[in-house]
C-alpha cells in the first residue's frame, strides 16, 4: 500500500515538473519574441508552479519515509536505494520515476539559465537604451581613447 501512495505521489511531482518545464518555455518564447506584456504573469505562474513542486516534495518525503520503513531500510534514502529493495514491479517503476526526475531537471536548468541569461541582456538593453536618453554615452572612438559624444539621432523602442 505505501509503494502505491509514493507511486502516486512521484507521477504528481512528475507532472508538475512537465508543467514547470512549459511554464519555462512559455516565458523564454515572451523573451526572445520581445513582447513582454506578458511576463510578469509567466513568470508569477513559475512561482505558482514552484510552490506547488515544494508541497509534492514534502509529501513525497512522508511517503518515501512510510515506504523505507516497510522495506526495513534507513529513512530519508534516495530513490534510488528504494528502488533497489523495492519488490518488482515497483522497482522498475521507482528507477523510470528516478531517471524521468533526472532528466526533467536537468532540461528546467538549462531553460531557466537560459531565461536568466536573456533576462540580463533585456536589462542592459534598457538601461543603455535610458542612458541614451538622458545622458551623453561614453564610448571609445578609433584611436582607443574615451570619446563622450552625444547621440545625434535616438530611437526609441516604445515596446520595452
Amino acid at each position: 500500500m505505501a509503494l502505491n501512495r509514493l507511486s502516486e505521489v512521484l507521477w504528481q511531482e512528475r507532472h508538475l515538473l512537465e508543467l514547470l518545464l512549459f511554464k519555462l518555455e512559455e516565458e523564454q518564447l515572451l523573451l526572445t519574441s520581445g513582447r513582454t506584456r506578458w511576463l510578469a504573469h509567466a513568470t508569477r505562474e513559475v512561482e505558482q508552479v514552484l510552490a506547488e513542486i515544494r508541497d509534492a516534495e514534502l509529501g513525497r518525503a512522508v511517503e518515501a519515509e512510510a515506504v523505507a520503513q516497510q522495506l526495513g531500510i534507513d529513512p530519508g534514502c534516495s530513490l534510488g536505494v528504494l528502488a533497489d529493495h523495492a519488490p518488482a514491479p515497483w522497482d522498475e517503476l521507482l528507477r523510470a520515476h528516478r531517471d524521468a526526475f533526472a532528466t526533467l531537471t536537468s532540461e528546467i536548468a538549462q531553460l531557466a539559465d537560459g531565461n536568466r541569461e536573456l533576462l540580463a541582456m533585456s536589462h542592459r538593453a534598457t538601461q543603455e537604451t535610458l542612458m541614451t536618453l538622458h545622458e551623453t554615452v561614453h564610448t571609445y572612438d578609433g584611436t582607443g581613447q574615451r570619446h563622450d559624444g552625444e547621440a545625434l539621432a535616438q530611437l526609441l523602442d516604445r515596446s520595452i
